[in-house]
């Protein structure tokens, strides 16, 4: 009888585990479709987030490219204004430019041998650009008597005030050349050398001197020169009437 009670034991474990094992397959197998749905599902997310990172590669380099477009129209576009602005340029004929080359050459020249000569600064370099107003434009409203003489003495002046209040640090540079301009306009005696004047006359730390020489005598000696030799010249004037 005991054998018999362990066998009959035995059995029904045998049993027991072989039911559990037929249930564990079932839930294994009836949760595979599931699983495989999840799995499915996943694999869709995964597929929606890479096309929305590279339709966001895309986006940036649309962007990048339409602002590279943008640059490259923007650029040529004002190229061509600048070679167009060519044809605004004023043309000067064979005689003129002759004069031009010769008169410039003259005052600059008097300018010259007369410092040397006298001892006494008589030339500047802001005389170089007031040469090319007088001589090669001297119609020019920039050009004309009192535009030369007034343009470079406030450059001038302004330069040996802002000196003697600031010195000569660069931001005094600026705002000496930024009031020349300032007061010429207002005096209406815009001058361009008169800027360079103010300019040289900061960076030279220019003393009251600076002034009368080489500023306001140079220039009435140029002046001359320029009323001299435009006035010989066939064809020029000066001043404008």
């Amino acid at each position: 009888m005991p054998q018999q009670t362990a066998q009959n034991s035995t059995q029904g474990d045998s049993s027991g585990k072989l039911v559990l094992s037929n249930r564990s397959a079932s839930i294994v197998n009836s949760s595979s479709p599931q699983q495989k749905l999840i799995e499915a599902q996943q694999q869709q997310i995964n597929q929606l987030r890479e096309e929305l990172d590279q339709l966001k590669r895309d986006g940036v380099h649309s962007s990048k490219a339409h602002k590279s477009r943008h640059f490259w129209r923007n650029l040529r576009q004002y190229l061509a204004k600048i070679n167009l602005g060519s044809n605004h340029q004023p043309r000067f004929s064979l005689n003129q430019i002759l004069f031009s080359y010769v008169g410039s050459f003259l005052g600059i020249a008097t300018l010259a041998y007369l410092s040397l000569g006298s001892g006494y600064p008589l030339i500047a370099a802001p005389f170089g650009a007031a040469a090319v107003l007088v001589f090669a434009v001297p119609h020019s409203p920039l050009a004309q008597p009192g535009n030369l003489i007034f343009g470079n003495f406030l450059g001038a002046v302004v330069s040996v005030l802002m000196v003697f209040l600031f010195g000569s640090e660069p931001w005094v540079m600026a705002l000496a050349v930024a009031t020349a301009i300032k007061l010429m306009q207002l005096t209406k005696t815009l001058h361009p050398p008169g800027g360079a004047v103010a300019l040289v006359g900061v960076m030279s730390k220019a003393e009251v001197s600076f002034i009368f020489t080489p500023v306001l005598l140079g220039s009435i000696i140029l002046l001359f020169c320029t009323i001299g030799f435009n006035n010989l010249m066939p064809g020029r004037s000066y001043p404008k009437a």
